[in-house]
């Protein structure tokens, strides 16, 4: 199916967080945007993630009787992200976050609430808040998008309960306390009537949470404003009217077609996770080619932007955000990459190690500083191996990656070699390639410790940070147990991006850049395709989609004022 119309007002490639922000924009200002994308769902990355928006200073804070300030904020960052680098595009950040929210919220069908109980990654500096500048989705019915639901990205299997029931943080807590308590079993029990139902209709569950309900919510917003999404495209180039972008041309089955866009374009591909060429020249030497990133991250919008003569950022000191993930085989043979989140690292009982058998991080920290740590030890080598090594009382009562907790049988993911067992810490060494007597060093020193809640080594559950991340059942520290309990298990992890933070140079506008500073007039650029702001750094949760939910929307304002970057002739047509 080939677009409706020859010209649109905007043209957004790619629907992802910021990209669909900036379209629902542009439309609830009145502009016919299309929106086109290569694969046949919408959501992107995001329809995988935690759904997690870092906006400080917003106004649900408040209205959950937090305090903040944007000068707060610009004193967390001013340690947290030290270079002057892209200082006034965090500038631009924090002053219109907050109305980019209240804006989305009045017009479109996006609906956020405070997380009050979710501190920034580093606490202790100044300007550091414990909660409320993280935002989460409000949980969405995914009927509610009738046929169209079937456009929208599943999450990942292995993060849901069944393969398709979504929960959120809250059912979360519930679901492991069952057989414990009267209310959090009858929740649970709750969940899974409700979930029973919904699959007597529905390939999915579809009570929708975290990134799956934002992306839903930003789907709901262009489909109740008829914005036209052409899926499955390819966009071949970008059309040029002398120095400005005036529209794209896509390739569709075996056609190729010229669309005009009368005021810009926009890129919002997801960046270049999975274009090994890229990653080979910008990524670190030992960063390897895992992804967590949606496959459909291939540099397009790079590409694109780099024949108009736009110039890349290259002011990162990572050139991605990171986490570490292990990898496993699918039922029906496709390769999975499961990302582990602090929020499972930071739970008591689990180390990791390197190849030596020896602990190199505070696990409780952020999943990108885990990451960072494995490159620095692994000192550019590729395939160095990592492992996260644990007992059976953590395996029963966390899980460990897609393996659920309370899992009676672990066979068969010892059967594929994806987890590894020994009855002792000795024969454990001994399967994964260390000397024993190195990781039973290792487990002893942080058992000795562990055995009264603390880590002299690295300080696990020394920040309300870390400690908001573990387990706050279990005393003294939340995020520190010993590893006693025989079998002892270990699973190897590698590093892997969530999304690239080296990307298109743009203005507090999200106008694409060229090398000497100037504009492209019609071109703009938002989420992945539009280098950090915070130039690789990770100060909170929530960074990977606050900058590319404000951007996108910047980006749709600013296409909306009448008289943006139109051509003479298109001015004169309005």
């Amino acid at each position: 199916m080939m677009p409706a119309h020859e010209t649109y007002d905007v043209i957004v490639v790619g629907a992802g967080a910021g990209g669909m922000t900036a379209a629902a924009v542009a439309a609830a200002e009145g502009l016919r945007v299309l929106v086109i994308e290569k694969t046949a769902f919408v959501g992107g990355t995001m329809a995988w993630s935690d759904g997690l928006v870092w906006i400080p200073a917003n106004a649900k804070m408040k209205q959950a009787g937090l305090s903040d300030s944007v000068a707060d904020a610009v004193q967390y960052l001013s340690s947290t992200v030290p270079e002057p680098a892209n200082a006034g595009l965090r500038a631009a950040f924090l002053a219109r976050g907050p109305e980019a929210i209240a804006w989305l919220e009045a017009n479109t069908e996006v609906r956020l609430e405070a997380v009050k109980a979710c501190p920034d990654h580093y606490p202790e500096r100044l300007g550091a808040t414990a909660g409320g500048r993280v935002l989460e989705p409000v949980a969405f019915e995914g009927t509610l998008l009738g046929k169209a639901f079937a456009r929208l990205r599943a999450p990942l299997p292995e993060l849901t309960l069944f393969g398709e029931m979504m929960v959120d943080r809250l059912d979360l807590q519930h679901l492991r306390r069952i057989g414990k308590s009267l209310r959090p079993t009858f929740r649970a029990a709750g969940l899974v009537a409700r979930y029973a139902l919904q699959r007597l209709r529905h390939p999915r569950g579809t009570s929708l949470h975290l990134g799956n309900a934002l992306a839903a919510r930003l789907y709901a917003s262009l489909l109740s404003r008829q914005v036209e999404i052409l899926f499955s495209a390819d966009v071949e180039d970008l059309s040029m009217q002398g120095n400005r972008v005036a529209g794209v041309v896509i390739r569709h089955g075996a056609r190729n077609r010229l669309i005009a866009a009368r005021r810009g374009v926009v890129l919002a591909t997801g960046g270049f996770s999975h274009d090994a060429s890229l990653r080979k020249r910008l990524f670190p030497s030992g960063a390897g080619l895992v992804s967590a990133a949606s496959p459909s991250s291939t540099g397009d919008g790079i590409r694109l932007a780099t024949t108009a003569g736009a110039a890349l950022n290259m002011d990162a000191t990572s050139a991605a955000y990171w986490v570490p993930a292990s990898l496993f085989r699918r039922a029906d043979g496709s390769r999975g990459v499961f990302p582990h989140m602090e929020t499972e690292l930071a739970k008591p009982g689990v180390i990791a190690v390197n190849a030596a058998g020896r602990r190199f991080i505070n696990e409780a920290q952020s999943s990108h500083a885990f990451v960072l740590a494995m490159l620095r030890d692994g000192n550019g080598v590729p395939e160095r191996p990592f492992y996260l090594i644990c007992d059976r009382a953590f395996l029963r009562n966390y899980g460990l990656g897609r393996i659920k907790p309370f899992t009676r049988n672990v066979r068969r993911y010892v059967a594929s070699g994806e987890l590894i067992e020994a009855p002792d810490v000795a024969q454990l060494a001994t399967k994964i390639g260390i000397k024993p007597s190195s990781l039973s060093a290792t487990i002893a020193a942080y058992n000795a410790g562990a055995k009264e809640g603390r880590d002299p080594e690295f300080g696990r559950g020394s920040t309300i940070s870390q400690r908001h991340l573990g387990d706050a059942a279990h005393k003294p520290n939340p995020c520190v147990a010993p590893i006693v309990r025989p079998p002892f298990f270990a699973l190897r992890i590698y590093p892997a991006d969530l999304g690239t933070a080296i990307g298109m140079k743009v203005d507090a506008q999200a106008r694409v850049l060229r090398e000497d500073g100037t504009p492209i007039a019609g071109l703009y650029a938002c989420g992945n395709d539009m280098a950090s702001i915070m130039n690789g750094h990770c100060p909170a949760p929530g960074i990977m989609l606050g900058p590319p939910l404000t951007f996108g929307y910047i980006a749709g304002r600013h296409l909306a004022e009448r008289t943006t970057n139109l051509p003479s002739a298109a001015k004169a047509s309005v």
